[in-house]
């Protein structure tokens, strides 16, 4: 007598899910790399392997798209990559680079911006699966993304690549600058989100000429460009908290009481920078 044939119970992640699961291991490894030589005191070499695992947590997302790969496990490896990669690489970089020049307060310091940006991202994948997120509803980020917080708070060694002021290095600057966009990073202001930035028709032109020329920029005076970038992504901020307060007043409630305009995808795959 032929037994009836029993369903496979599916184990394990799809193969289609390994690709952009690589693209964040990769991430990693980039982030990690920084570390290394920032303890040789390659310091340029150390902040390019964070911008490199920048790019490849913004490619992550799109490539999980673009092969159906999202899946739970890939959110958790890429919020554990971005904590290591965002925070305590960046924390150890600046720690190395000037911030052991005052051991105990700078030591303090690195420890509070790497246990933030791991407070973020467990805020944002604890609030994956809440409906009402009036921030995300109306467009916006809580707070500012863990790779823009990497980016911002390692500007003073970008400014220090383009001059040899000594001061740029002192600790006695580097502690509040460091410490100011840990708070953002934890913080409830209401950031731009890339995703949500629509583009005219009759301005896409442009924004090709744009990024073109931010791209040469980058490839001719990376460290001008950088620091151009991060003075012009803190000068958003306060456009952002009045075009969320303008958003808020058109809903006619308070923040904590918006009702969402849609609700959050069932898959918990983030955009590239939300977290």
């Amino acid at each position: 007598m032929r037994r009836p044939l029993r369903r496979r119970t599916q184990r394990g992640l799809p193969l289609r899910a390994v690709a952009p699961n690589a693209v964040t291991a990769l991430a990693l490894c980039f982030g990690l790399t920084g570390i290394r030589y920032a303890i040789s005191a390659e310091w340029e070499t150390a902040v390019t392997m964070i911008m490199i695992a920048g790019v490849l947590d913004g490619l992550d997302g799109t490539v999980a798209r673009l092969v159906r790969g999202e899946s739970r496990f890939g959110a958790e490896l890429d919020s554990l990559s971005d904590a290591i990669s965002f925070g305590v690489s960046p924390a150890l970089i600046l720690y190395l680079w000037s911030l052991r020049g005052i051991p105990r307060v700078g030591w303090l310091v690195a420890l509070v911006f790497a246990v933030f940006c791991a407070l973020r991202l467990a805020r944002f994948n604890a609030n994956i699966d809440v409906s009402e997120q009036p921030h995300k509803s109306a467009g916006f980020l809580t707070g500012i993304p863990a790779p823009a917080g990497a980016g911002l708070a390692m500007l003073p060694i970008y400014v220090s690549f383009v001059s040899d002021a000594a001061f740029l290095r002192s600790p006695w600057l580097v502690v509040p600058w460091v410490g100011f966009i840990a708070s953002l990073m934890v913080s409830s202001v209401a950031t731009f989100s890339w995703s949500s930035l629509k583009l005219r028709h009759h301005i896409r032109f442009e924004a090709i000429v744009v990024v073109v020329l931010l791209g040469a920029a980058l490839i001719s005076a990376p460290w001008h460009t950088l620091s151009v970038i991060c003075v012009g992504y803190l000068a958003t901020i306060p456009f952002s908290i009045r075009s969320y307060g303008r958003v808020r007043r058109l809903r006619g409630t308070p923040a904590a009481e918006a009702q969402p305009l849609s609700s959050p995808p069932d898959e918990p795959v983030p955009e590239a920078g939300d977290h």
